[in-house]
């Protein structure tokens, strides 16, 4: 496919999902909360399956960085307000507060770029830190808030629960896409191969978000999977 085609089709679904959230959560349907989690869940999925949309040319890598760019360029100017779009602060904002939006989405975005562009097809390490961000970091808030269990020694404010559940859902998601990529023969080898270091990499993301640093996480945890991934690929 060209990529310039490619390049609009994955633009058309991922605002497609984005104002379908906002939609839905401006109408009161879904908590604000739970679409913010959505958003940030199904993001990652989406954009990364796009890219078999893409071919090998070196500019595709840049191309599908367009994509999850311009939002993050939205995010920002509605953060500061240059931009009025309530539906979109009703659907990513804990508190209705615009400027909410240029921490943790406005990081999420930024960490969709940079891994896009650094690690593309090329290796599997930029899709697993971005399924750590998309499924450990979107699940854990929806764990820890469901399942009730003692807190993190060392952050009071983060569970038993919400650690588990980062681990897992970093897992099962990261694990999913890359069965994905090396059915489709992008990456080589058994796909068994790579599930000791989707876990190494998935302990190192869990580890990272238990940490006390409130709204970085999106960036503390992406940065200890992508370390713990070079050390395996």
């Amino acid at each position: 496919m060209n990529n310039y085609i490619a390049l609009v089709i994955t633009f058309a679904l991922s605002l497609i999902f984005l104002r379908s959230m906002d939609f839905i959560a401006q109408r009161g349907w879904m908590d604000s909360k739970l679409s913010r989690k959505v958003i940030h869940i199904g993001t990652g999925p989406l954009f990364v399956l796009c890219w078999f949309l893409f071919d090998d040319a070196p500019s595709a890598r840049w191309l599908a960085a367009l994509v999850p760019f311009a939002i993050t360029v939205q995010f920002a100017l509605i953060g500061l307000g240059v931009m009025k779009d309530e539906a979109s602060v009703k659907a990513m904002s804990r508190t209705g507060d615009p400027r909410e939006i240029l921490r943790g989405p406005l990081y999420y975005g930024i960490m969709f770029v940079v891994l896009t562009l650094v690690y593309w097809k090329d290796s599997p390490i930029g899709i697993i830190a971005l399924m750590m961000m998309c499924g450990g970091d979107g699940i854990a808030d929806l764990v820890g808030r469901r399942f009730v269990s003692p807190k993190i020694p060392w952050s009071r404010e983060k569970s038993v629960a919400g650690t588990l559940g980062v681990f897992l859902g970093g897992w099962v998601m990261s694990a999913f896409i890359i069965y994905i990529f090396v059915a489709a023969g992008v990456f080589s080898g058994a796909f068994t191969n790579y599930l000791l270091p989707i876990s190494w990499i998935a302990l190192a993301g869990a580890l990272a978000e238990s940490l006390h640093y409130k709204d970085i996480d999106n960036v503390t945890m992406t940065l200890a999977s992508v370390l713990i991934g070079s050390l395996f690929f």
